[in-house]
This record gives C-alpha cells, structure tokens and sequence, in this order.
C-alpha cells in the first residue's frame, strides 16, 4: 500500500462505527470490497457510489489486502 492509498482510508469512531471508510466519504472500505468481490468494475462502483474515485476504489483494495497479510499466520504444512 502506498502511502497516498494510506492516506485515503480513514478510520474515525463517529463515523460508519469506527469502520474504515474512503476519506471524505462515508463508504466503508468492505461496501467497495463486497462491489469488487461481486464482479463489478471500477466504473461501476464509482457510478454507484459518486462520491468515490478510481483511486479510492484501489486504495480500499490495497488495504483489504494489506489486512489479509498482516492478520493471519503463515499456514504450515503438517
């Protein structure tokens, strides 16, 4: 994640209950997350939700992945 993506996605406890959210948004970063899992592009994310850009759509992403790195333990063969 770089550090412009870092600094699109917020986390504020009177907004969205905490969740992180696109900054100056209140789309929380699993709403685009789910939209991407579900197939749609970018374009139509954004025409869903307007208020979000391209970049914030990739930012979102980079942080899912970024979580999904650094919250679970490497798997070891048995």
């Amino acid at each position: 994640m770089t550090t412009d993506q870092r600094a699109l996605i917020v986390r504020d406890p009177t907004v969205c209950h905490g969740q992180a959210t696109v900054r100056g948004t209140r789309i929380m970063v699993s709403v685009i997350l789910d939209a991407l899992a579900h197939g749609m592009t970018e374009a139509e994310i954004v025409a869903e939700y307007p208020t979000l850009t391209a970049e914030g759509i990739r930012a979102a992403a980079a942080y899912g992945a970024e979580l999904a790195r650094d919250e679970y333990p490497a798997v070891t063969a048995s």
